[in-house]
């Protein structure tokens, strides 16, 4: 019986992992700056905590949700988003405000496969908890924007839009509920029969029916109270002083009910306009209400995802892992077990080295040293080990020279600096 991986699954490998790896140490060098501190949580929570936040009539959960129960009976969830487990830890731990976490995760989804997102796919994402601060929307929006163009992705669009709260949100929501009402033989299949559960879904639906009969309907950007509105300008304000280009997006809505306030998307222009998100976030004010916690504890986030970004950085020809050769290759030519005690002793001294396991001719092995790209070869058998010397060979120009093993690392890290 031949085993494969689950369909929407994958194995990753180089160089795609390593892009993966090299993505994931400049998001945390970056918002460590910041003052964020790596959150690795349990891949699987129990269910409420994912039900409750993202909401059970969205389509994560009524949908989506791998969800299981374990050998106690509990019903439990693999972890579809990053933000409610950072919650639930927040809770849980009584940590102090701000709290300010960073989270590289796989996420599991139950969707169709589509380009850069699997059933099984991967996320980084930051967090605050405690400041319901403009300033906070802002820094959060500032580090996504800044992550990228850190990693040479610049054509880019970051769409804003406040989802208002709990004062200005249900005025809207009867507002379009009544609109859609009036509209609903028009809408799409499944909005004709799922709008009055959550209507400002339907703002996100991508199909021409929902998209053709939105056009005209209200928004909330012209329903938001005070509050709301003075938040949302105060943020606004602050992305222009930085310098960040937006668009006013009033159609934004994003996909989970914990949303409150500030909401924004990042799309690519370099993938395709029904698959063009690479990450978003947003406030949530409640949520930490919502899932046991105090009351009035406000948070914002973000997540990107991984996938997605490897999509980009393929399609504008931006490599930030590059194959990385070894400096030294080992010809061992002896009857021993030499190559894995000096290959440890050199890399003991930053010195990267690869030789071949199974020996082979000095002609097999010259081979596999041209083939891996290494700098120097270091060249010995039994008569260079009895007389203490090493031939060590720039494959580059064919220069030989011998060196006794005492000072084999030091004329190494010569050779290595002059050839630069």
């Amino acid at each position: 019986m031949s085993f494969q991986a689950p369909i929407g699954t994958r194995d990753i490998f180089a160089p795609e992992s390593k892009t993966i790896g090299a993505l994931i140490a400049k998001f945390a060098s970056l918002v460590e700056l910041a003052g964020f501190d790596l959150l690795i949580s349990p891949l699987f929570e129990d269910y409420e905590v994912f039900a409750r936040s993202a909401g059970q009539a969205s389509e994560v959960v009524s949908k989506e949700m791998y969800v299981f129960s374990d050998r106690g009976g509990r019903e439990m969830a693999l972890r579809p988003e990053g933000t409610a487990s950072v919650v639930r830890a927040f809770i849980q731990h009584q940590n102090p405000t701000p709290f300010k976490a960073w989270y590289a995760t796989p996420a599991f989804r139950y969707e169709k496969p589509q380009a850069g997102r699997y059933r099984q796919h991967h996320q980084l994402g930051l967090e605050v908890i405690g400041s319901a601060s403009p300033s906070c929307d802002i820094e959060i929006i500032e580090l996504a924007t800044s992550f990228l163009k850190s990693i040479g992705i610049s054509n880019f669009t970051l769409l804003v839009n406040s989802m208002g709260d709990e004062n200005c949100r249900p005025l809207y929501r009867e507002a379009l509920l009544d609109y859609l009402g009036s509209k609903k033989t028009e809408l799409c299949q499944d909005h004709q029969d799922r709008f009055k559960l959550n209507p400002l879904r339907v703002l996100d639906c991508k199909k021409p029916e929902c998209t053709s009969v939105t056009k005209d309907a209200p928004m909330i950007d012209a329903m938001l109270c005070q509050e709301c509105s003075s938040h949302h300008q105060e943020v606004l304000k602050g992305l222009s002083l930085l310098a960040i280009d937006f668009i006013s997006a009033p159609r934004l809505v994003r996909g989970f009910d914990y949303y409150t306030r500030t909401t924004f998307e990042i799309q690519s222009n370099s993938l395709d306009s029904s698959q063009n998100a690479i990450g978003g976030g947003g406030r949530y004010d409640k949520l930490v209400e919502k899932l046991g916690g105090k009351s009035e504890t406000p948070g914002i986030g973000f997540g990107m995802g991984l996938e997605r970004l490897v999509l980009v950085l393929e399609a504008n020809g931006i490599e930030i892992a590059p194959k990385q050769s070894p400096d030294v290759y080992l010809v061992d030519l002896s009857s021993n077990l030499n190559s894995p005690v000096l290959a440890g002793l050199l890399r003991r001294c930053g010195i990267s080295v690869d030789y071949s396991y199974e020996k082979g001719s000095m002609k097999s092995q010259m081979r596999h040293a041209n083939k891996s790209g290494a700098t120097l070869a270091i060249i010995f058998g039994q008569r260079e080990l009895e007389r203490g010397l090493y031939k060590i060979k720039d494959l580059a120009t064919g220069e030989e020279s011998e060196v006794p093993l005492t000072a084999i690392e030091e004329a190494i890290l010569e050779k290595l600096s002059k050839i630069g």
